[in-house]
């Protein structure tokens, strides 16, 4: 079976708008939460937007008008992943190019903007769009109109693991010959007062006294919670053997994709970790690689208590006696549904690179965590096998093995 090559990588997040500018900061390891006027009311002062985006100029006016941020994050993160793969939609047969994105929310700013305007003035007031901004299939049906690609399209919805999940099933596309090419990630931009205010309920959010930009600060002994972002990442996915035959620069290669479920709690992880164990182990022996050779983690690390606990107990059983680990979520805040592309893309970087960010404010690491957690600054290191886990409410467990 065929391995599947990454030949184009784009991100948007608070880290910046653009590979390279996300990699630059993400390597500082400096937390990017602010303090956002705009979540009054909503329990949760803190949160990590995109810096400095201006949507008109990035999509278009016409695009700004008809679509949700989430939408509109996705189109940009997607515009620079299909350059950087070199691959021109124009003269590429659609038929052949699948399109999966994951999304966690959707549209919920569309929702909550047009629920005010219904209350406020009646259903006259509701737009027209309402429906084609907020439904949260739009986000792959704009890329497939927008790249003519006419194969498989679909939205995964597995809450924070959605965007890895669609990584997923577009390497099992890729060797099921579904596809040529699948455009794949996952899109978030859900930071609104409702929808923050969720979270700030169940207990899901830093609410302490730290400064913003020390909130997000997975696997240390002082974590009370995520801080909210947003964000896209992309990847454009070919087989191996295709990709080397037209003569693209492969990133990295995706070798194996494990989901499992925890089938416990409509929250909280399995407090052994079990389920995100299982996926890394199912990861492994679908790409045929033994959980002792892996040599680096880019773990969920949500910044919570429960979550980090569990993970770093799970990624200790591999018994990989050279693993690092890290959570970049540090940097960029928890994006939901992007989050399983957002860090795939930075593993994908991290083995092109050979270097493993820091875990950003990660100052006295949690006693219960007996792992090697970077901090401090990036760490060279010789990779060749590097583990990305996502989880999500409801149990879903994703992680995928990616290969230099």
């Amino acid at each position: 079976m065929s391995a599947i090559a990454i030949t184009g990588v784009g991100v948007i997040t608070p880290a910046g708008i653009g590979r390279e500018e996300n990699w630059e900061r993400v390597c500082k390891g400096v937390g990017l939460a602010t303090k956002d006027p705009e979540l009054g009311g909503a329990l949760a002062e803190f949160s990590c937007r995109v810096p400095a985006f201006d949507a008109t100029d990035a999509v278009g006016a016409r695009e700004v008008w008809r679509t949700d941020r989430f939408v509109q994050l996705a189109l940009v993160a997607a515009d620079e992943a299909v350059a950087d793969a070199g691959l021109n939609p124009r003269s590429w047969d659609g038929s052949r190019v699948g399109v999966v994105v994951g999304s966690a929310a959707g549209g919920v700013s569309t929702l909550e903007t047009q629920h005010e305007r219904f209350l406020q003035q009646g259903g006259k007031g509701v737009s027209a769009l309402f429906h084609p901004m907020a439904l949260i299939n739009m986000v792959s049906g704009r890329l497939a109109i927008k790249y003519g690609a006419t194969g498989p399209n679909f939205v995964t919805a597995t809450a924070c693991a959605s965007g890895a999940t669609a990584i997923g099933v577009a390497k099992d596309l890729l060797q099921s010959g579904a596809c040529d090419v699948v455009i794949a990630g996952g899109a978030e931009a859900a930071i609104t007062p409702t929808f923050v205010t969720g979270f700030a309920r169940m207990g899901a959010l830093y609410q302490g006294s730290l400064p913003p930009e020390e909130a997000s600060r997975p696997f240390d002994a002082r974590r009370g919670g995520f801080v909210i972002g947003e964000g896209a990442g992309i990847l454009v996915l070919e087989r191996l053997d295709d990709a080397k035959s037209r003569g693209a620069r492969v990133w990295a290669r995706l070798l194996g994709y494990g989901a499992t479920s925890d089938a416990h709690h409509i929250t909280s992880p399995h407090p052994s970790g079990l389920g995100i164990e299982n996926a890394m182990r199912l990861a492994c022996r679908d790409a045929d690689v033994q959980p002792e050779h892996i040599e680096h983690v880019n773990a969920h690390g949500t910044s919570t208590p429960l979550n980090d606990a569990a993970e770093a107990a799970a990624i200790a059983r591999l018994g990989s006696q050279q693993l690092t680990v890290t959570s970049t979520k540090g940097v960029t805040g928890h994006t939901l549904g992007a989050a399983g592309a957002v860090e795939a893309a930075y593993t994908v970087l991290s083995l092109a690179h050979q270097m493993v960010p820091p875990t950003a404010n990660l100052t006295c690491l949690d006693p219960e965590v007996r792992l090697d957690v970077v901090s401090g600054a990036p760490r060279p290191v010789e990779l060749t096998h590097a583990l990305s886990n996502s989880a999500g409410f409801g149990g879903h467990n994703v992680s995928l093995l990616f290969g230099a």
